[in-house]
């Protein structure tokens, strides 16, 4: 659905919706350092869009694919809004070569293939210059093949499993080198881990992260890994599980389960009396966030550690002005996730492709894209690499009772991307 229609995606969005003064005041405040943000004249349509992309003297048209609907709603409502906030600023700074944004907007109805259906009509009927979307790898897998058929260029925000690249992707989250590998090598050293229960959703990010663990784990760590299990997205009964883990007791649980999933399983796990405030045993979870927390509650998961490589919390200029626009633009309550902050990159690297290469042609766009940097990405300093990865640190966060996140750990350098580690394919 096109946005201009009366059908917005979230009840905050009808309540808060903010003035466009007040979303430009912050967008040059915020943003005065972002690259490219010059008012030069546009240049000529004929110029910059030699393919047939929806693209006017005055606008742009863009995709936001996310599940508004669904069990993955809880998950992906935040992406949205920061996909909507990153596209006001950048028109508050007067657009992408002299052009505003407008995006249309689908719902993935948290189904892979109304994914597929929806990408479709995204980019052949509706002519879009890049999209930004989907949360799960199995939307991710369900798009790939039309975006690389009909040469669109998706910028996908969520941590993953890896094992792939396409030129016609930027992926502006961790890959499993990134988030898995260096989440295990933390708590084995940080916490003497030895034995692991494995757990996730039923689907392909979870257990391949689970396969790439385990190796990892046994063949890297001399860990063991003493138990693993899944089940289907929306699963709601996990008291069995929970009665495997109690029995045979490992130093860490490691999660990924996702979705609305996470709710029944953190409030199961504090009410069999799994404290994971006393360290009797660490879980450490690579899928919840504090957009998930929302819905857990801080009580239900406190004590709990993530890897990843964004947290609201993080103390620097660039994110205390980003969490403060989010909060103006999408309510005081809002809170920002890792795969949040993600999505809000892809917009803005999408733009200084753009502007680097001159025109929206997809291929123009891609061939600008590896070194494109920003230095005032919330998480920090980032940059696409050449295989459409970002270097980006990591970091471990320690789970609050505010629903918030401390930060424990954080590598000293940026992480280079590594979507094929040797070894573990």
């Amino acid at each position: 659905m096109d946005h201009s229609n009366d059908s917005r995606p979230f009840k905050q969005t009808r309540r808060k919706f903010l003035s466009t003064t007040v979303t430009a005041i912050t967008a040059a405040v915020m943003m005065a350092s972002m690259p490219m943000a010059v008012q030069a004249a546009a240049p000529a349509t004929a110029e910059v869009n030699t393919t047939g992309l929806a693209v006017t003297d005055n606008t742009v048209k863009v995709g936001i694919l996310h599940s508004i609907t669904g069990t993955m709603a809880i998950s992906e409502e935040g992406s949205v809004q920061a996909e909507i906030l990153a596209i006001e600023q950048i028109n508050a700074m007067g657009g992408v070569l002299g052009r505003k944004i407008e995006y249309i907007q689908e719902d993935g109805a948290s189904d892979w293939p109304t994914f597929a259906d929806r990408s479709n009509k995204l980019l052949r009927q509706d002519k879009v210059a890049a999209v930004f979307g989907c949360w799960t790898s199995a939307s991710r897998k369900a798009v790939l093949p039309i975006f690389e058929r009909y040469n669109g260029m998706l910028y996908y925000p969520t941590f993953y499993e890896g094992l792939e690249q396409s030129p016609n992707v930027i992926y502006t989250g961790q890959e499993a080198t990134q988030q898995v590998l260096a989440g295990l090598d933390w708590v084995a050293e940080d916490k003497g881990a030895k034995t692991f229960y494995l757990i996730g959703s039923d689907y392909i990010w979870p257990r391949t992260s689970n396969k790439i663990a385990r190796t990892h784990i046994e063949q890297h760590l001399g860990g063991q890994v003493v138990g693993e299990d899944y089940f289907p997205l929306g699963h709601t009964s996990f008291n069995s599980v929970i009665n495997r883990i109690r029995l045979r007791k490992p130093d860490v649980i490691f999660a990924s389960v996702v979705g609305g999933s996470n709710v029944a399983f953190y409030r199961q796990l504090k009410a069999a009396g799994l404290d994971m405030t006393k360290e009797d045993f660490s879980l450490l979870t690579i899928s919840v966030t504090e957009d998930e927390i929302l819905g857990i509650g801080g009580e239900n998961i406190e004590g709990a550690y993530a890897s990843m490589k964004y947290f609201q919390s993080l103390p620097n200029e660039n994110n205390e002005a980003f969490v403060k626009a989010f909060k103006e633009r999408w309510g005081a309550d809002a809170v920002i996730g890792d795969v949040t902050q993600a999505a809000y990159l892809g917009p803005w690297l999408w733009k200084a492709a753009v502007e680097a290469a001159g025109s929206f042609d997809v291929d123009k766009v891609r061939a600008a894209s590896p070194d494109i940097e920003l230095n005032t990405a919330p998480e920090g300093y980032v940059r696409i690499h050449e295989n459409h990865h970002l270097w980006s640190k990591g970091r471990i966060g320690h789970a609050q009772r505010n629903g918030q996140f401390k930060v424990v750990h954080e590598t000293e350098e940026l992480m280079e991307p590594d979507p094929f580690p040797a070894g573990y394919q």
